[in-house]
């Protein structure tokens, strides 16, 4: 596939490079040269331009890409690029990544008479998803769904103490034996594995399970059983995120905001109801104490300074706060997780990158989840054709042939979740729910799960 990346940001460059290994043709444009350098160890072109500029578009080759995506740090370019790649070039699919919610909320102004995106990538949107699921859910790391809601993946920590530590696969399944649930992979020491029966379940392992939505609660609750409800939460930023969440938590929590600018603090103010917010540092210990951050059960930093973020949330963490999550935007920060200061770091470029491969794929893929710091993806696809235009309709999972860094977590048919599916015949209109530890993989998991068309008979 020909594909135009605009802006060579950490979405744009990572895009770039996850796509390049999967056989893609990718071009990427930008305005800054060093950023475009950067990519010259991949195989891939580079354009330098103004990424809206039809003579840079055409350079670009735009007239033959399949797909244009538009993820500069500009709406307005990446809105105007979309305009023009449809206006003069005809490019079959354009997304836009858009920020500002004074477009998002005039959904009339995305249609083929006004401003052609056939796909539009809210990051603020997907991160107050993400956060609202893990506060919901007390004891994870990961929390994801699939098929609507019906199937969900989630990551728990194997810490001295709770039902996991020292149990191995075998004794979980046969302990859940009742539940639709099973253990997907387990990420130890910076290695993710595919678990067999006997793989013991340690101190430090970060341990990932699919099942369906109620099997997950039920597990959640037993695990955390002795764990208190959430009721207070603290949001260090008011900026668009720290709104969106907000809304989306303050009708179940007391949330509190602090945000250091004035007028951002006003503007918080103003539209939250039920919200307290105070102008300050999230970085001011006294503050903190103040407002008794040793009794606050979720402290999340969503400012849009990474280092303001650590620093905020490893200080809650200090003072008493149960749970402190970080937003980070590099991905250097990550090892701050594992040196146990902050309890999550959350990247809106991975959770902003997944959403996109959902779109760019092959096949029909409804789901893309980038986990692990990216290094896992999690992914969800739909069946299609029939036993002899399809390589696995009427074929049991055991019989397919899948590549060794792949496994299918869940089939979800109609409204059930099959976890225990190595002996289910695949039909079509199935989601499958894979898991791929190495994304080189790929290009030979599409082959051999959704390609439709050949003659299998």
């Amino acid at each position: 596939m020909k594909i135009i990346i605009l802006g060579a940001g950490q979405v744009g460059s990572s895009l770039a490079a996850s796509l390049v290994h999967e056989k893609n043709e990718i071009t990427v444009v930008d305005t800054a040269q060093r950023f475009l350098e950067g990519l010259q160890r991949h195989d891939l072109r580079t354009v330098y331009g103004n990424a809206s500029h039809p003579s840079i578009l055409e350079r670009a080759g735009a007239s033959e890409a399949d797909m244009i995506v538009a993820v500069t740090n500009s709406d307005e370019t990446n809105m105007l690029a979309c305009q023009v790649a449809y206006t003069l070039f005809h490019t079959p699919t354009k997304i836009a990544r858009i920020r500002s919610t004074e477009y998002l909320r005039y959904t009339a102004l995305f249609s083929q008479e006004s401003l052609p995106i056939d796909v539009i990538i809210s990051p603020e949107n997907l991160v107050t998803e993400r956060v609202s699921k893990l506060i919901s859910l007390p004891g994870t790391q990961q929390v994801v769904d699939f098929a609507g809601g019906k199937a969900q993946l989630v990551s728990v920590n194997c810490v001295p103490g709770n039902d996991l530590a020292a149990m191995n696969v075998g004794d979980f399944r046969e302990k859940t034996a009742d539940l639709e649930l099973r253990i997907v992979f387990i990420h130890r020491q910076g290695k993710t594995m595919f678990p067999k029966k006997n793989t013991r379940m340690l101190p430090g392992d970060e341990v990932f399970f699919i099942g369906s939505h109620k099997a997950v609660q039920s597990l959640l609750g037993e695990i955390y059983r002795k764990e208190p409800r959430v009721h207070r939460i603290i949001l260090a930023g008011g900026g668009n995120i720290g709104k969106c969440l907000a809304i989306a938590l303050e009708q179940h929590y007391q949330v509190k905001i602090i945000e250091i600018d004035p007028e951002q603090a006003q503007t918080a103010s103003e539209i939250l109801e039920d919200v307290i917010v105070l102008q300050g540092s999230a970085t001011d210990e006294a503050l903190l104490t103040e407002e008794n951050i040793d009794r606050t059960d979720v402290f999340c930093a969503i400012t849009n300074n990474d280092e303001t973020n650590i620093i905020a949330a490893m200080l809650a963490k200090n003072l008493g706060a149960k749970k402190v999550m970080a937003l980070i935007n590099h991905s250097r920060f990550t090892n701050l997780v594992q040196q146990g200061s902050i309890d999550i770091l959350i990247s809106p470029q991975l959770i902003t990158m997944g959403a996109l491969l959902a779109h760019i794929r092959k096949g029909d893929v409804v789901m893309v989840h980038s986990l692990l710091g990216g290094k896992t993806e999690a992914m969800e696809a739909i069946i299609h054709g029939d036993e002899a235009s399809s390589p696995v309709v009427g074929r049991p999972l055991k019989q397919i042939d899948l590549p060794q860094e792949t496994m299918v977590g869940a089939i979800v048919r109609g409204d059930e979740v099959i976890t225990d599916c190595q002996d289910t015949a695949i039909q079509a209109g199935d989601h499958l729910i894979v898991l791929v530890s190495d994304k080189q993989a790929l290009p030979q998991l599409e082959q051999q799960l959704f390609q439709v068309g050949a003659t299998y008979l």
